[in-house]
This record gives C-alpha cells, sequence and structure tokens, in this order.
C-alpha cells in the first residue's frame, strides 16, 4: 500500500487540487474536514465505493491513518489507485495547534471547523 507522511501530504494539498476520500463518521467529518474532501464512511465504503472515479488518484484520510489505511486495501483489492495519509486528522490538528476537541466553531483556511 502506498502512503504519504501527513506533512509531504499538506504540502501538496496546499498546492495542488488533489482527490481526498475522508473515511471518518459522518459526525467526525462535520466536526472538522479539510476544505474539497468527500465523506466516505468506513462503515458503509463497501456499498459507495463505485461512486469513485477509477481513473483518479484518492488520497486516503481518517482520524490517524488506522481506517484510512484499512479503506485503502480495500479500495486497491477493487481497482483503485489510492495514497494513505499517515497520521490523519489527528496530524493536522497538531500542525494547527487545534485543541482535540474543539468547542467552538471556525472557518480556517482550507478547513472547516465545526
Amino acid at each position: 500500500m502506498k502512503e504519504i507522511s501527513f506533512d509531504e501530504f499538506y504540502q501538496l494539498y496546499q498546492n495542488e487540487q488533489l482527490s481526498l476520500v475522508d473515511v471518518r463518521e459522518v459526525e467526525e467529518f462535520e466536526a472538522l474536514h479539510l476544505e474539497g474532501a468527500r465523506n466516505f464512511p468506513l462503515s458503509q465504503l463497501a456499498d459507495t465505493y463505485k461512486q469513485l472515479e477509477k481513473d483518479q488518484l484518492y488520497y486516503v484520510i481518517c482520524k490517524s491513518g488506522m481506517r484510512s489505511a484499512r479503506a485503502c486495501q480495500f479500495l486497491s483489492e477493487q481497482g483503485y489507485e489510492v495514497i494513505n495519509v499517515q497520521g490523519g486528522m489527528d496530524a493536522f490538528r497538531i500542525r494547527k495547534k487545534l485543541p482535540l476537541r474543539p468547542k467552538i466553531r471556525k472557518v480556517l483556511k482550507g478547513v472547516y471547523l465545526l
């Protein structure tokens, strides 16, 4: 499985238009997600993955990199080109010095935080 560190991914994300799949549950996604990410919860992925284009490269992210690794394994087996983002949104929170459990609603450049 292909993987990329969060820092490498974030540099690409800031400079290019990437196809990003977030496999966290809907509530997690709604609380904080990167702009442009599409939410395909891992718990529903077997039923929804066909909405993805097979000729597209996808960066797959979750909270810490574990669920996205499982999603990448599954999507690779279905013929999709995917890269797991190591560290997930936890790495983003650390990078941006955000609290682990935000209590306020904010919009950050390139990120939605509710």
